[in-house]
This record gives structure tokens, C-alpha cells and sequence, in this order.
């Protein structure tokens, strides 16, 4: 188990991206790593498929120093949680601590908020190219971008290249 004591916060949303919170998060726990679903104040939340999911935590309750990395989901998701200003500082306190930051599809909207993402390289969804380079990014069309701290995927077809990406760089990071 490559992330035992691993503690990633996964956060999430209404209408979230079914596969892209649920691969990463299931294929970190494979690993060993404690992975805490935190929303913005919802108990259960319904994916665009259809699928629920339990939170263990409002973000409100949480902070980075307790954790070594954190995953921003895709779907429409991103476009509420970029408007807690709670979300943006757990990003932003990542970031400064050079933790993980795992960013899937219209995730990208959530660290281009927070402000983290001028001369940065990643990819994202085609459709939120704009934003991302707008907010400073180098936008590159592959399925996987890491760039130090920044681990980022286009959409589901490339989730096995990210789980992989993801377990890579939670597994070098200290503990």
C-alpha cells in the first residue's frame, strides 16, 4: 500500500462527474490513502449519472496542514465549489505547501479562482481551455499534465493515466 498515512480530501458537489470522483477516489484508497469527501454543506450528493455520494465533511471543517493533497472533480461541480471562498483557500494553502493538487475536466475552474495558475502547465476539458490560459495557465492538449505539485486530466477515458499520476505523486511527496 504506496499511500498508507496519506490523507487527500476529494471535494465535491451537486452534479459532479460520477467516474471522475469516483475512480480517483476508490483507486486512492486501493493504495492505503484516507480520502475524505468533503462538500459544501450537502450529507448526499447526486452525480450528472446519477450516482450518490456520502460526505464525511463540510469544507468549512477542514483544513490543509491536515492533509497531503487534495482533488478537485469534474462535471458542474466546480463551477459552485469555486465560489466558497473556503474551497479557494484549501487550494491556495496547498499549493503553498507544495501538496497535490489533483485537477480532472472542468476542475480546472477551481484553482484558476484561487488564483494558483499563472505560468503553470496543464490540460483540462477542451471547453475550459480559455479559462485556464486566461487565468495564466499553459494550456496541452495530452490526457496527463504534471507540473511539480499540479497533477491534471482531461476527462474520463484518461482517468487510468491519472489515478497512476496521482498515486505517483502522493507516493514521492513526504508525509
Amino acid at each position: 500500500m504506496r499511500l498508507e498515512g496519506k490523507r487527500i480530501i476529494a471535494l465535491v458537489e451537486a452534479d459532479y462527474e460520477d467516474l471522475e470522483l469516483w475512480y480517483p477516489v476508490l483507486r486512492l484508497r486501493e493504495e492505503g490513502a484516507d480520502v475524505v469527501v468533503a462538500g459544501l454543506g450537502a450529507e448526499t450528493y447526486i452525480g450528472k449519472h446519477g450516482l450518490p455520494v456520502e460526505t464525511d465533511a463540510h469544507v468549512d471543517d477542514l483544513a490543509m496542514a491536515d492533509f497531503d493533497g487534495i482533488l478537485v472533480v469534474g462535471g458542474w461541480a466546480p463551477d459552485k465549489l469555486r465560489r466558497s471562498e473556503q474551497v479557494l483557500e484549501l487550494v491556495r494553502a496547498a499549493d503553498t505547501a507544495n501538496k497535490v493538487i489533483g485537477v480532472i475536466c472542468h476542475g480546472g475552474w477551481v484553482p484558476a479562482s484561487a488564483g494558483i495558475l499563472k505560468g503553470r502547465t496543464m490540460t483540462c476539458t477542451v471547453g475550459i481551455r480559455d479559462d485556464v490560459v486566461n487565468a495564466g495557465a499553459t494550456y496541452i492538449d495530452e490526457p496527463v499534465v504534471v507540473d511539480g505539485n499540479l497533477v491534471t486530466a482531461r476527462r474520463p477515458p484518461d482517468l487510468p493515466e491519472y489515478g497512476a499520476a496521482l498515486v505517483n505523486a502522493l507516493s514521492a511527496s513526504e508525509a
